[in-house]
């Protein structure tokens, strides 16, 4: 071999390896699921061995990914990137399943489900998520979903002794299915008439095709299918009672994680066609989609007494406001749905946790009328739940507060201002159901009833959560122009 091919071969390899460890975090992840199995399997201490081995790679990946945020690349003949706002979000999924664990380690034990693939099944669930985070093909964005819609079917019925537990899942799985068909058939439309499945080609060429018509009624099925995943109304019905039946930990991996991805997925798809024919088309879809859910999330709220019920009319709403920044078709809006998002998954996470440590091991205490007075016996859970309402509801210095701003300030730049204000109104709304178990915890009379089992993990996660919604409330430009350089 001479000096010229010895060259060469080295320069490839240097190539491939330089490549290698730009999409590193997502095949650590899937060898990290591989050996999980084996520890369940073959080990007798796995219920000991699993939950830290879990936090410890999902922490590794999370600061893995902020690290190379800046080494972008696309890989995989153009199916897969790495870098820039895939890293973001990869941070979001494996730091929020890290806290989702922390949450679940004593939870799982209490509620009688200390099963071992309910680890596997949540690395498994943020791998979905890593892959539709990445996807630069819709075949990409199809495998992510249903790697993470498969495993949350299984988590939500994790609790198969229960019957809320079992109806939780076969609701998820049945609606679920449906609504992948939507995405399916939308994607074979578009393919159709864009002859590929290259999302920055499709999406921005569909008006470049003789015969349209099919490729506009792609769009917008693969617009309903990803609105039942986020949960936005009018396809929303499976939230209220999956969030409810399903285990609280599960719930909590659910309603950001998932959220989160599916969002993911609907800015990977409409970030390229920013400004052009084809988002005119859909945004007034968006924004019907949008006033529906921001009203109907806020206000049936008020009327829940159970508070995991209270909490998905909560996500259907939080849907809706970050549909405006979709709806905006801006650079703004799609970085204030980035933060959002991110600030979303970490309120929720807050919240669901201090709900798992105060449910009983038999599914009590999830009344809202439980946390009567809970603040006198118990200050530093109240005060941390009490954190996490003002945050949820809008209310400044927290994080809430800013990723409502950037939004509302990009659909007013976008001439979406009637939107805007839509969204104040409801935000004003959703301040009443927040604030009332506030108002419950200080000022409602007797003491608490309830003996939550705190934790050392769960309340690390809770506190962990709490850190950073008030961090990202107190330095939000940072934040912003992190998202902004991509």
């Amino acid at each position: 071999m001479d000096s010229t091919a010895i060259n060469n071969f080295n320069s490839d390899l240097a190539v491939s390896l330089s490549a290698f460890w730009s999409y590193f975090p997502i095949v650590f992840l899937a060898g990290v699921i591989l050996i999980s199995i084996a520890i369940e399997m073959y080990s007798k201490s796995s219920k000991k061995i699993l939950p830290w081995f879990t936090v410890t790679a999902l922490l590794a990946c999370a600061y893995y990914s902020l690290l190379t945020v800046t080494d972008t690349g696309v890989y995989f003949s153009g199916m897969f990137a790495t870098g820039g706002l895939t890293n973001i979000f990869n941070f979001i999924f494996t730091f929020g399943g890290a806290i989702v664990v922390l949450l679940s380690v004593d939870y799982i034990k209490k509620s009688g489900i200390y099963y071992g693939e309910f680890y596997i099944l949540l690395q498994s669930a943020v791998l979905g998520m890593m892959m539709i985070a990445g996807a630069k093909d819709m075949i990409m964005i199809f495998i992510g979903l249903e790697q993470m819609s498969i495993t949350f079917y299984v988590m939500a019925g994790l609790n198969r002794k229960r019957a809320s537990s079992n109806e939780a899942a076969l609701k998820y799985f049945l609606l679920g299915a449906f609504a992948t068909g939507f995405i399916v058939y939308g994607i074979g439309l578009m393919y159709g008439t864009a002859g590929t499945l290259n999302i920055d080609f499709v999406f921005s060429n569909i008006f470049a095709a003789e015969k349209n018509l099919p490729g506009i009624i792609g769009i917008l099925l693969f617009l309903v299918g990803f609105s039942f995943k986020i949960g936005a109304v009018p396809f929303h019905m499976w939230v209220p009672d999956v969030y409810q039946g399903a285990p609280t930990s599960s719930t909590a991996l659910m309603a950001t994680g998932g959220k989160v991805a599916a969002f993911t997925a609907l800015i990977l798809a409409f970030r390229p066609v920013l400004g052009t024919e084809t988002l005119a088309v859909i945004t007034p879809v968006l924004a019907v989609f949008a006033l529906l859910s921001m009203f109907y999330g806020s206000i049936v709220a008020i009327a829940q007494t159970d508070i995991k019920r209270m909490l998905a009319y909560s996500s259907i709403a939080n849907a809706g406001y970050m549909l405006i920044g979709l709806a905006a078709g801006n650079d703004y809006g799609i970085e204030g749905v980035v933060y959002y998002l991110a600030a979303y998954s970490f309120m929720n996470l807050g919240a669901f946790g201090i709900v798992a440590l105060i449910e009983s091991a038999d599914e009590k205490n999830l009344l809202i009328s439980d946390y009567n007075g809970l603040g006198t016996k118990y200050p530093v859970l109240a005060a941390l739940l009490s954190l996490f309402m003002f945050a949820l509801s809008g209310i400044p210095p927290f994080a809430g507060f800013f990723g409502k701003y950037y939004i509302f300030i990009a659909a007013i730049e976008s001439n979406l201002t009637w939107l805007a204000i839509a969204g104040v109104i409801a935000s004003v709304i959703s301040v009443y159901f927040y604030l009332r178990i506030v108002v419950l915890m200080y000022f409602g009379k007797g003491e608490s009833q309830v003996t939550p089992e705190i934790t050392n993990a769960s309340l690390i996660g809770i506190v962990i959560s709490a850190l950073l919604v008030i961090v990202m409330g107190v330095f939000p430009g940072s934040v912003i122009n992190l998202i902004s350089n991509f």
